[in-house]
């Protein structure tokens, strides 16, 4: 295993405060040392002047589609496309098919990805079997096969006795809980945020008090039992109130928002165009005003892309049969430099936070730190790289996303996974 010098870059390791021009060692598949003028025999140099060093990104929400809908993205393609974004670690939802509810599942995920993906990817176990709202799924066995969180993700519990359960059962397994907050009966039939726009379009509208409503039944459940319980891609303002609120009595909520719903309105989508179709949907900008001032007060602590890839003959049909979601993973450093760096709304110590040592935390990953002894795990990017987003150089199987074409200023140069590259901009020398 090579050994890696990076020199002269910004290190910016919010684990450990350190916000300065330094050098990072890595040996063995390890972190070895990071400090000024560093030095070490047969090592390669990777110089990284104006650019910023920090540890891995963690993406705690994606889709890898493996196994079941491998036409729409594998873990291999997936992993790849993570690589790519600068992000060396990801979580993957459950909903697979079969549905990932059981150890055999999760064992078979642990194991593809091993040998095919290029960054860690770590399953999340369906909270009920099949993910259908009404019995627990296998929790303890798939924790034993390496489940990080328990998710239902886009199928949220309804039954509020059944979500006290697997509360209590999430934490007496030590797991966080994930949920992503929907009341489908609010929701049902809603093709876009409910409001001047989906009228002006003629189109369903899926209000936010249906996150609302949802998000409130389980602060509460959580504040019952004890749990840690995570509110997946938050969107409504009201939620994020509520979730800050939950902090302050001291609860274990946490949450996170994906990049385009803090860079996209309703008002940004142009007429019935499916790569605008989401779940939860663009909301309004009062919305994305209050998922804004959650990064910046702290009621969020992740910002994680849900990516969510659909080929183009199922997301290019009428918009109101389309399914939801787009991809994500390969533009949300800019995204996230574009809407909250550069405008001086958060600062890039904030960001880094966001992306790296919170979303461990939360999952309980020994992550996002550069921590001399830690996995060699680094993320490389430049502040000012101006680049184009062509969604047909991307590395995913699919091809769902509103910004192709966006120009972004800043973005990703490098990506390290156990002292190894496996992207770099250039694409060469890859060891």
């Amino acid at each position: 295993m090579r050994t890696w010098l990076i020199k002269n870059g910004r290190v910016l390791d919010p684990a450990n405060g350190i916000d300065a021009v330094a050098d990072v060692l890595l040996m063995d598949g390890k972190i070895a040392a990071v400090g000024p003028n560093l030095t070490a025999s047969n090592a390669l140099v990777f110089d990284a002047t104006g650019m910023v060093v920090a540890p891995g990104f963690v993406d705690m929400h994606v889709h890898f589609r493996e196994p079941g809908f491998e036409h729409s993205e594998s873990i291999e393609s997936g992993g790849k496309a993570a690589a790519a974004g600068g992000f060396t670690s990801v979580a993957c939802m459950p909903n697979t098919m079969p549905v990932n509810d059981s150890a055999t599942v999760t064992t078979y995920i642990v194991e593809r990805a091993r040998r095919l993906s290029p960054v860690n990817v770590y399953p999340i176990g369906a909270i009920t079997k099949g993910s259908a709202g009404e019995e627990l799924a296998a929790i303890g066995s798939m924790k034993q096969a390496g489940i990080v969180a328990i998710s239902d993700d886009g199928r949220p519990v309804m039954n509020a006795r059944v979500m006290r359960r697997a509360m209590e059962t999430a934490k007496s397994f030590g797991l966080p809980l994930i949920n992503h907050c929907e009341d489908l009966h609010l929701s049902a039939g809603g093709d876009m945020h409910e409001g001047f726009e989906s009228v002006r379009l003629g189109l369903r509208g899926i209000p936010g008090c249906s996150e609302d409503v949802m998000v409130a039944r389980d602060i509460l459940l959580a504040e019952v039992t004890g749990a840690q319980y995570h509110v997946a891609h938050i969107s409504a303002r009201h939620s994020v109130a509520m979730v800050n609120f939950a902090k302050q009595r001291g609860l274990k909520v946490t949450s996170e928002v994906t990049p385009h719903h803090f860079a996209l309105a309703d008002i940004d989508m142009p007429p019935y165009d499916s790569n605008y179709r989401m779940k939860p949907p663009l909301r309004g900008c009062i919305d994305v005003e209050g998922v804004t001032e959650g990064l910046v007060n702290g009621a969020i602590d992740a910002i994680a892309t849900d990516h969510a890839p659909h080929p183009g003959s199922e997301k290019m049909q009428e918009f109101e049969r389309c399914p939801f979601g787009i991809t994500g993973l390969e533009h949300a450093i800019s995204l996230s430099l574009e809407k909250l760096v550069h405008p001086g709304l958060i600062s890039l110590g904030r960001m880094v936070e966001l992306l790296t040592v919170n979303p461990a935390r939360i999952l309980n990953l020994p992550k996002g730190t550069l921590t001399p002894g830690a996995d060699a795990d680094v993320t490389i990017f430049d502040l000012d790289r101006k680049w184009t987003f062509d969604v047909n150089k991307s590395l995913s199987k699919s091809r769902n996303t509103p910004f192709h074409g966006h120009e972004f200023r800043g973005g990703q140069v490098a990506t390290m996974v156990n002292g190894r590259f496996v992207w770099r901009l250039d694409g060469l020398n890859l060891g």
